[in-house]
């Protein structure tokens, strides 16, 4: 019963400090942004700035086929936009944490 306790409280100091170490900076030396973000994130605004432009015209006036020409640029935009801020990292979940954690305490 004991074991189990200072496992679980290991377990929970661990759970806390995987958010600080991952929030760590490694080296401030390092350029944080490279060219090609500098060019994402000019893309990105005038998306930005067309999907603005698109919520504000008047829609009223419009037939039906020029409604669905700018739902498929609101889509398209949608998803440049979505693949433009995606930083292609790695998101693992608090139970998956806890999973991997646990298995480690019983395998070792």
């Amino acid at each position: 019963m004991k074991k189990i306790k200072v496992l679980a409280v290991a377990a929970m100091f661990a759970l806390t400090t995987i958010p600080t170490i991952a929030n760590a900076k490694t080296d401030n030396n390092q350029q944080e942004t490279p060219v090609n973000t500098q060019e994402n994130k000019y893309r990105a605004s005038l998306l930005v700035n067309r999907l603005i432009e698109i919520d504000k015209m008047e829609k009223s006036g419009m037939d039906a086929s020029t409604k669905k020409q700018i739902r498929k640029e609101v889509k398209s935009i949608d998803k440049e936009l979505k693949r433009l801020s995606s930083g292609g990292g790695v998101y693992i979940s608090l139970g998956a944490i806890i999973i991997i954690l646990l298995l480690l305490i019983i395998l070792l």
